[in-house]
């Protein structure tokens, strides 16, 4: 049996410019998805894969994300005075254990990669996942249960999660080439970074989640700058393919990429209507809306 995965590695120092003036003052790690921050959503789905250590790498005027996963001695009192028992219980719910949380300073931003180097000491000489806030992904069982899953089929090695997309926006993203697929899994034999669509050997892109092998830590240290003059994972893990069988999951759901305005606002539609308490009502103001655009939205 491969070693289990314990902890997960979320990258939290990015800036957030795409959502100025928003987030001048807030993480865009803290906006919400209905009333569920990003950051949120995003840990949910690694409890529910059996993360028991969740690691934030950090930056400045990140505090606020360290205050969320902290209890609120003030709020919980005036809950308790006002018999909000069900808020409380959510407060309860959401609450890492002690111990269970860790956080680190990324105190330059020089890329993903580096990011993840930055909490080498708190993941130790073990396998780990790496989530990216950003990328929402819809499903159930949620992608990272789904990765574990493979994980644990695949006997260990690095797992990446994958969608397909438009040949035409290849361009946009990291690629995968595959080999040897078993039912929605396969083997990963090439990695392209943004590649023209004649270079790419597929369509299937990363997707933002991962499981990899502490090794990676190794290639890190490096430091060696890629695209951009950035510390890439890309290139970390093309390196460590050589060694190491890096598996592809072509998972089952919808992603939402949360760092792009629209894609933003469809995470907060998709989430609103599959909540039973709001869904209702929030199905007539739609209909509203789309009434007062003539039935259909403009695109003029």
């Amino acid at each position: 049996m491969p070693k289990p995965i314990r902890k997960a590695v979320f990258p939290v120092a990015g800036l957030g410019t795409r959502f100025l003036p928003a987030t001048k003052a807030m993480p865009k790690e803290m906006l919400t998805v209905v009333d569920r921050p990003l950051i949120q959503v995003v840990v949910d789905e690694a409890r529910e894969a059996g993360i028991e250590h969740f690691i934030f790498v950090t930056g400045r005027n990140k505090a606020v994300i360290e205050d969320h996963f902290d209890k609120q001695y003030e709020l919980e009192s005036t809950l308790r005075k006002r018999g909000k028992s069900a808020e409380l219980d959510l407060l309860e719910l959401d609450l890492p254990g002690a111990g269970e949380t860790s956080f680190t300073r990324q105190q330059e931003p020089l890329g993903l990669g580096h990011a993840v180097w930055c909490a080498r000491q708190l993941v130790g000489n073990e396998p780990f996942a790496v989530v990216l806030p950003d990328m929402v992904m819809k499903a159930s069982p949620g992608c990272l249960a789904q990765m574990v899953q493979v994980y644990e089929t695949r006997n260990g090695g690095n797992i990446i999660a994958v969608e397909e997309t438009r040949w035409e926006h290849v361009h946009r993203y990291g690629v995968v080439g595959a080999k040897d697929w078993q039912d929605n899994h396969f083997t990963i034999n090439q990695m392209v970074e943004k590649p023209k669509r004649e270079d790419a050997p597929s369509n299937l892109i990363i997707s933002g989640r991962y499981i990899l092998q502490p090794e990676i830590f190794e290639i890190l240290d490096r430091k060696e700058a890629g695209a951009g003059g950035e510390i890439q994972i890309t290139d970390a893990m093309k390196r460590l393919m050589d060694v190491q069988p890096f598996h592809g999951l072509k998972y089952e759901g919808t992603t939402y990429d949360c760092g792009d305005k629209v894609g933003f606002l469809a995470a907060n539609v998709a989430h609103a209507l599959e909540r039973e308490d709001i869904a209702p009502a929030f199905r007539d103001e739609l209909d509203k809306i789309l009434q007062a655009h003539g039935g259909k939205i403009s695109w003029t």
